[in-house]
């Protein structure tokens, strides 16, 4: 998940129990011109591990080049190539979920990363760009091409992140492939990853939105059972995460996961309102005492 998935994230996320992290993705073109800000997004701590990076572009040799030289620097358990994002600022430029209208070349990618580093290479994909069924034609080319797994999100492109996730479609990939087969989407709390896993038969759960604000999920524990306390205990871990990797500036950035460690609490409005224009970690302290 692009700005959630970072360091502070997910050395959270394994300490609730999540067992493999996927970072967030990072530009090809960015690694390749060596821009210190992606650089410094493909840093590990060794406690995030196993982790897999992410990574997105449409040139073959790029990504490529991209994925050999984040596996000689950082050294992630594995690589995941991007083509299921549906943001309109990605397939603009042929990234993402784009790449699975054009299946030669997304198969060119995926044999192209194979090559340049001994890792095991994903893909993340979707259902398709407009039917539900496209998946069924493309999954089979990504795994021909050399891909060790498969994440396929239970939406089209054209849906983005609208209505629930099709996990019976996800079943029928599962159905087809070899390869592992990871299910996404619609996976909010602990009965949907029972579920998701049932009808599915995947290999495993990836939670995406599912986890910000709510780490309980890795524990299977439904986050309405959490008293108040342990979320603001939790909230301080987290924040002391942020400052400890990005200075009194994460705490800026931070604001985006306090408004969801604190969605459908009583008085959250307020709360909310309170917490919007932190910025830093001594504010945070003196409003959590408040509440």
């Amino acid at each position: 998940m692009a700005d959630y998935t970072d360091k502070p994230f997910s050395l959270l996320c394994k300490k609730f129990g999540a067992q493999i992290i996927f970072r967030e993705m990072v530009s090809a073109d960015a690694i390749v011109h060596a821009n210190p800000k992606t650089l410094k997004m493909i840093e590990i701590d060794k406690a995030e591990r196993p982790l897999v990076q992410q990574i997105f572009g449409n040139d073959p040799k790029i990504m490529a080049e991209a994925a050999k030289i984040i596996y000689e620097t950082a050294a992630p358990d594995g690589i995941d190539i991007n083509m299921g994002c549906p943001a309109h600022k990605v397939t603009k430029n042929f990234h993402g979920a784009v790449l699975m209208k054009e299946p030669n070349l997304a198969q060119k990618i995926v044999e192209a990363v194979k090559k340049a580093v001994s890792a095991p290479v994903s893909v993340k994909t979707r259902l398709g760009w407009y039917k539900k069924d496209e998946i069924l034609k493309f999954a089979p080319l990504i795994e021909a091409a050399g891909a060790d797994a498969i994440t396929v999100h239970g939406r089209t492109k054209i849906q983005g992140y609208a209505g629930d996730a099709d996990w019976e479609m996800i079943t029928r990939v599962k159905q087809i492939l070899t390869v592992p087969v990871l299910a996404n989407g619609s996976i909010f709390s602990p009965r949907d990853i029972e579920t998701c896993l049932k009808i599915t038969k995947a290999d495993g759960v990836l939670i995406a939105r599912g986890a910000i604000g709510n780490p309980w999920i890795f524990q299977r524990r439904e986050k309405e059972t959490i008293n108040l306390e342990e979320i603001k205990r939790t909230i301080l871990k987290h924040a002391k995460l942020q400052v400890e990797h990005y200075g009194e500036y994460g705490m800026i950035l931070f604001r985006k996961h306090l408004l969801m460690y604190f969605k459908g609490l009583p008085r959250s409005k307020e709360i909310k309102q309170k917490l919007t224009s932190i910025a830093s970690l001594e504010e945070l302290e003196k409003i959590l005492k408040e509440i």
